[in-house]
């Protein structure tokens, strides 16, 4: 099976869906990993044309701990805007490139725009990527396949319909998380937050509500052709 997990900024896919990617290649699953931005704004102090560089050698590192082809959506932060042709387009190369039999995206009630943005613009490009005279840089029609839509930061708002146990992958998963570093140490220094500690946490509240040691949380995206009999989450 091929998957593709599209985020807005690298770290995303790390707290809300690691574990699941993780498991997905134990499976022998093809997983592809976009960061649609570079989280370039994502620091209070270093400027953001040195921290694009460490971000992408930070993601480039969590995705060889997983063994996952990590690629670029090449937009900076809030850049990233829905109804914009250019950033569907990208998206609609993104999907046709990894050919993907299920896609993982961010909620679209989640808390900032870039997130809600990416989101909206998976939506719109799975349908458009599967048009084959729709012109784009990766010529090949996608199929249409089903959406699932990753936890929102600290699960707010967010009730899940599918749960992926990853008590297993879960040390993995942190360790991913951690090699974001620019992240979670600024957090830590100025925000007082321990990140690794939180996404640990959640994992295991949502773990807790399907009966597993630790567990990520999916709802699927329900409208007309993307529904399937299949389960297709690890």
């Amino acid at each position: 099976m091929r998957v593709l997990a599209i985020g807005a900024h690298p770290d995303d896919i790390e707290i809300a869906c690691s574990g699941t990617l993780a498991k997905c290649v134990k499976r022998g699953d093809k997983v592809v990993v976009c960061h649609v931005s570079s989280g370039n704004m994502g620091h209070v102090i270093i400027p953001p044309d040195e921290l694009r560089v460490i971000r992408a050698n930070e993601a480039k590192k969590a995705g060889s701990l997983a063994g996952t082809e990590v690629i670029w959506g090449g937009f900076d932060d809030l850049e990233i805007f829905d109804n914009n042709k250019a950033a569907r387009d990208k998206i609609v190369d993104v999907i046709r490139y990894a050919d993907p039999d299920f896609i993982i995206t961010h909620s679209p009630d989640d808390y900032m725009p870039d997130h809600t943005a990416v989101s909206r613009l998976v939506f719109d490009a799975s349908f458009t990527a599967t048009l084959p005279n729709y012109a784009s840089k990766e010529k090949k029609a996608a199929k249409l396949v089903p959406i699932y839509y990753m936890d929102t930061l600290a699960g707010v708002n967010f009730n899940p319909t599918e749960f992926v146990d990853i008590t297993d992958e879960i040390d993995l998963k942190i360790k991913m998380l951690e090699c974001h570093e620019s992240q979670l140490v600024w957090m830590r220094d100025h925000d007082g937050i321990d990140f690794a500690d939180m996404v640990r946490t959640c994992s295991k509240y949502r773990g807790y509500q399907c009966g597993a040691g630790y567990a990520e949380g999916f709802r699927q995206c329900q409208v007309y052709l993307k529904g399937t009999t299949k389960r297709l989450l690890p």
